[in-house]
């Protein structure tokens, strides 16, 4: 019997569709249906009620989901049982800056998430542990130096950073309690594209960006936005009983130096 198979299973269980189960795992189609094809037939019973048109297990599929979520659970803590002495050992399923990862740890398909601060409400049995702090800037063309923040915006194309992401809430929030009017020109989702087009003259942009990643950019005119400036924690979000702390404060420690 496949433990990718059961892995399968569970997924196809906790997100009601085999596409959804095959996007998630990076598998075809075509390969979800056989992973399940196959544990019925060594199993010698049927799954999912097939007569409906959404995913139903059937009783016994609801019995093996609940055991193979035992039999992945303790194959998974497994290599941490093993570890001993200086060596460490495990597998931390780790995700990066994206909105839904909160639920992807609260559900267990990962063990941690590197993301921005949750937004309220969010899952609370998650915890998080504050990484690093961006600043945000209004990027601007060279040519633009001595404008100010709002004579940027009011002359300039605005080049949005993502709404449906958090830093992007916060940009829109100010420049509403700003009572600031802009003229979008497009909205992307990469604080690195919208440098550049603003460093090259195509409008202004306000994004979040570390000290670092600042002081990269090519000659720009780069001013703080916000009163007072706005800024953004990364964190690093587990569950509150997650099994794997000892590796992901690894993961933390690497992270700061």
């Amino acid at each position: 019997m496949s433990l990718k198979a059961l892995r399968t299973l569970v997924t196809i269980a906790r997100h009601g569709t085999f596409a959804r189960a095959a996007d998630l795992l990076s598998l075809t189609p075509s390969a979800v249906s056989l992973h399940i094809k196959t544990l019925e037939d060594e199993l010698k019973v049927t799954l999912f009620d097939r007569s409906r048109r959404q995913v139903v297990l059937t009783e016994a599929g609801q019995l093996a989901v609940a055991r193979a979520e035992s039999l992945l659970a303790a194959y998974d803590e497994l290599a941490d049982a093993l570890a001993s002495g200086p060596s460490l050992r495990g597998r931390l399923r780790l995700g990066a800056i994206h909105t839904v990862l909160a639920r992807r740890v609260e559900d267990g398909e990962l063990d941690a998430a590197i993301t921005t601060e949750p937004v309220s409400p969010y899952p609370q049995n998650l915890d998080f542990t504050p990484l690093f702090e961006d600043r945000f800037w209004a990027i601007a063309s060279p040519e633009l130096a001595g404008y100010s923040v709002p004579q940027l915006l009011a002359s300039q194309p605005f080049l949005r950073f993502d709404k449906r992401a958090w830093a992007g809430r916060q940009i829109e929030q100010e420049l509403r309690r700003q009572q600031v009017q802009v003229s979008e020109l497009m909205e992307l989702d990469s604080q690195e594209a919208l440098a550049r087009m603003a460093v090259m003259g195509l409008g202004v942009a306000v994004i979040p960006m570390a000290d670092d990643d600042l002081q990269r950019l090519p000659p720009a005119t780069c001013l703080p936005f916000g009163e007072p400036q706005l800024t953004r924690r990364v964190v690093l979000l587990e569950h509150e009983k997650s099994q794997r702390r000892h590796l992901s404060a690894v993961l933390k420690t690497a992270l700061e130096a």
